[in-house]
């Protein structure tokens, strides 16, 4: 079991976790556009999840814990649909239509919605209302600076919104449903589950011309790197040093996205876009400024990254 409300002095390797996942979640929209030149969006998900589950199977087996899952199917599937099928497949099939810079930059408002969606068990205070207006103003402005006029543009965004409110609602259903259950477990159960019900699906999206190996590579490495690895560092992040603190992954892994869009697809940045990220980050902070009383209720249990 993970934990949270840990407090003192940070280890030098809960830092080098942070950085590892912070890089490993930063990745994932550079790596998809590339694997998507050359493959369907379906056939990458189902790539991706089925390389983790192979992956972390192996190791919730090695640790004995896959027992625990038993009696717990219903949590297991509801977590497999909003945290693996339906968010990995609206971000890759959004991404195609627009940058993975971008796409990593509107992930970041995941907290913010959680924050909405934790309305009712946490009190509203005048500055958690400031976060919740002033994240959906940088949504706001990301989509009027990157996609304004592009209806296609508004579509991809719209997708990768979509499976940041997933996202959102996963990490409430973690949190009170399923903390209690061992992270590699889960994350091994909800990535087998994911790959069964995209198998067939996937069949009818196999590539009808050449694929570069970049691309299958993309692939092997999104559910090598960016799911199986990155899980289950997290996991051992939140261990460290406690939920609160591997939840600032959320700031940090939208720069490496658009660092790497960037750098390397040469993708644009426009001064509003950094205009707009930093209201989403100032909206998240503030949010996350939780009462101490509504902050104890939710030790002890792990929160669902985006990955």
């Amino acid at each position: 079991m993970v934990g949270g409300g840990h407090s003192g002095t940070v280890t030098r390797r809960a830092w080098v976790l942070f950085a590892a996942v912070s890089v490993l979640w930063g990745i994932p929209y550079l790596l998809i556009k590339i694997a998507t030149a050359d493959l369907s969006p379906l056939l990458v998900v189902f790539g991706r999840v089925a390389v983790a589950a192979v992956l972390l199977l192996a190791v919730a087996a090695r640790r004995g814990t896959l027992a625990a899952l038993r009696g717990r199917e219903r949590v297991v599937v509801a977590v497999a649909f909003c945290h693996v099928i339906v968010p990995f497949t609206l971000i890759t099939f959004g991404e195609v239509r627009i940058t993975s810079s971008l796409t990593g930059l509107l992930i970041a408002v995941e907290p913010v919605l959680i924050a909405l969606l934790l309305l009712r068990r946490d009190p509203l205070t005048p500055l958690r209302a400031a976060g919740l207006v002033t994240g959906f103003a940088g949504v706001a402005v990301l989509l009027g600076v990157d996609v304004s006029g592009d209806r296609d543009a508004l579509v991809g965004a719209g997708m990768v919104l979509l499976a940041a409110a997933s996202y959102a609602g996963v990490t409430v259903l973690v949190q009170y449903r399923a903390g209690d259950l061992p992270p590699e477990a889960l994350a091994a159960g909800t990535t087998t589950v994911a790959t069964v019900v995209l198998a067939a699906a996937a069949l009818f999206a196999l590539p009808t011309g050449p694929v570069r190996v970049q691309a299958w590579a993309a692939v092997v490495a999104l559910g090598v790197l960016c799911t199986a690895v990155a899980l289950l560092a997290f996991y051992r992040l939140i261990a460290l040093a406690g939920s609160g603190r591997a939840g600032l992954i959320a700031y940090a892994n939208p720069v490496v996205a658009a660092f790497l869009g960037v750098t390397l697809l040469d993708e644009p940045f426009r001064p509003g876009t950094l205009a707009g990220f930093a209201l989403v980050a100032v909206g998240c902070w503030l949010t996350s400024s939780a009462p101490r009383r509504a902050r104890s209720r939710g030790r002890g249990r792990p929160r669902v990254p985006a990955a």
